[in-house]
């Protein structure tokens, strides 16, 4: 019996050596594409939030309004390509005649992508590490507004790389005071008092509520500083 098992294990462990081996040629082409695509689209802002949020809804028309006037100061919007915050986010930049990119991903239930994108600026991510690569890479600023799991995986994934210094510090805006203030609070209280973070990390997280205030924190960050990709 001991003999059948271990037979069946190694045909099943070079099964999957192959499987990886055509996978590194897979995920080589989505960074390759990624690369290609966004190399020339200039400076961007990405805007994260919750896919559930609906049209009409306080943050959704908020959402649309803060990414159309980041485009007319000349911004491009990025955003993961999909329906709620996201598709109010290149519906902004659509409606101001600015840049309008959707890095969707395929998932097995959700999601499509918008109809506010770029028809030249939507692509599409199997794997969602390269498509952070693709956020982080790209953009000069993060708007993030209220979202669930992957709204926060996204916020303290470039919060990490700004505090890692893998890449350059920028703006982080979350938008919507009630909804961020018991997060802050916590890593004030808790993170920073257990001393698992240092105080001046809190510095890298603006809260706003409006869209003036969005486009204040972003414009002054960069009044004196130049725009260009992160790595």
């Amino acid at each position: 019996m001991n003999g059948n098992i271990n037979i069946l294990k190694e045909r099943h462990w070079k099964e999957s050596m192959a499987y990886s081996s055509w996978q590194i040629f897979k995920i080589m082409a989505e960074f390759v594409d990624g690369f290609d695509a966004l190399a020339k689209i200039g400076p961007c802002i990405s805007i994260f939030g919750s896919a559930r949020t609906q049209p009409g809804s306080l943050y959704y028309e908020l959402t649309v309004e803060i990414s159309r006037r980041l485009a007319m100061e000349g911004f491009g919007i990025i955003t993961g390509g999909g329906p709620g915050i996201m598709e109010a986010a290149n519906k902004g930049a659509m409606l101001a005649g600015g840049k309008s990119v959707g890095l969707n991903i395929n998932l097995p239930f959700e999601q499509s992508n918008n109809e506010f994108i770029d028809r030249d600026k939507l692509l599409s991510f199997q794997y969602f590490f390269v498509r952070k690569v693709m956020f982080t890479k790209y953009s000069q600023g993060f708007v993030m507004m209220p979202g669930g799991f992957g709204t926060m995986d996204e916020l303290f994934e470039v919060a990490t790389l700004i505090q890692t210094e893998k890449f350059k510090q920028m703006p982080m805006v979350m938008v919507g005071r009630s909804y961020w203030q018991g997060l802050m609070e916590w890593m004030k209280n808790t993170m920073l008092t257990e001393e698992n973070i240092k105080k001046e990390d809190l510095d890298l997280f603006q809260i706003a509520d409006t869209p003036d205030e969005v486009v204040h924190h972003m414009l002054e960050y960069y009044r004196t500083r130049s725009l260009a990709p992160n790595f």
